[in-house]
């Protein structure tokens, strides 16, 4: 089989400057991951890493000869919304590819919007704000909250002082989320401190859900048991140093089911499809509120993904030419 493996070339950005290209640089781990099992499968394939302008995107993808796309393309650095673009461009080619379609990339980043689309099916949510400089007094969530970038992925801007416990912190860090987004409105949820699990589902027709696995903190007091920027790329970080996964996570039959229930109708009600990640915390009462989908989520050996994968006793190999066959499926 033809395979075009696409993925972004990595170009300097705005994350150099704040300390945060590890997650860009990453995507080089997947890739390197996808090139051995394609090579194993006995695939034919074709690298074409992807720069900008979109223009110049549209012209070499139009030139692949392939029968799927395996799309890694996590969008351009500093541009999270070029990764929907892509995908689109690639729908338009009437390609075959792997992963989601282009709106439930763009409806994913954006959390308010795939909140709401959420809600609509009946899925927990956290309840939330959009604030900026502009109407932070019509704030009227109860503290703790957690302040994010409304439209980001990778943890971006996620650090201990995300979440806030009084006024004077959630206007350091509404402000400081504004400026590092040129003024775009920071996303504002009620924190929950429960448990936290995420779930990959994947699939096309007849998706499933894959092992569970829970975020497992160790974190001194004081910090808190979130999913900071630290914890996911910076190794010598007391974050990451105290942060683990345990795969199969530990859930009484009925809690399982239920988290299993809400990561496979967040996964439809995003329009998701081939395979996707939910992260959901349990709230007061034990039940699990989503936070957050992940349509284009990270598939390097060791991440969630091929984690999860694995616990269902496929290889790596394995989950690679699954999700081939999900993309060839889609078409």
């Amino acid at each position: 089989m033809r395979v075009g493996l696409v993925y972004n070339r990595h170009l300097p950005s705005l994350y150099d400057a704040m300390g945060e290209s590890a997650a860009e640089s990453g995507v080089m781990e997947a890739v390197r991951a996808v090139r051995r099992a394609l090579r194993a499968l006995g695939h034919d394939f074709t690298e074409v890493p992807l720069s900008p302008p979109l223009e110049r995107v549209r012209e070499t993808l139009a030139g692949i000869q392939a029968d799927v796309i395996f799309n890694l393309f996590e969008g351009f650095a500093g541009l999270p919304m070029t990764e929907a673009a892509v995908a689109g461009i690639i729908e338009d080619l009437r390609l075959p590819f792997t992963g989601s379609p282009a709106a439930a990339l763009a409806l994913t980043l954006d959390k308010p919007e795939a909140i709401q689309a959420l809600r609509a099916r009946g899925v927990r949510t956290p309840n939330y704000q959009l604030l900026d400089m502009d109407n932070l007094d019509s704030f009227n969530l109860d503290f703790p909250c957690i302040v994010k970038p409304r439209a980001d992925d990778a943890s971006h801007g996620l650090s201990e002082r995300s979440v806030v416990f009084d006024r004077d912190a959630l206007f350091h860090e509404v402000r400081t989320m504004v400026e590092r987004y040129d003024g775009a409105p920071a996303l504002v949820e009620a924190f929950l401190g429960g448990r936290e699990f995420n779930a990959t589902v994947w699939g096309v027709k007849n998706p499933e859900v894959l092992p569970l696995s829970e975020i497992m903190y160790s974190l001194p007091d004081g910090l808190p048991k979130i999913l900071t920027f630290a914890a996911k790329w910076e190794p010598h970080s007391m974050y990451f140093k105290h942060t683990a996964v345990k795969c199969p996570a530990e859930v009484t039959k009925e809690l399982g089911a239920e988290i299993r229930e809400a990561a496979m109708a967040a996964f439809l009600a995003a329009g998701c499809r081939g395979y996707g990640r939910v992260d959901m915390r349990l709230d007061r009462d034990g039940r699990p509120v989503v936070m957050e989908i992940n349509a284009n989520p990270d598939i390097a050996p060791g991440t969630g993904v091929a984690r999860q994968a694995k616990a269902a006793g496929y290889s790596y190999k394995g989950m690679v030419e699954a999700i081939i066959n999900f993309g060839l499926e889609s078409s």
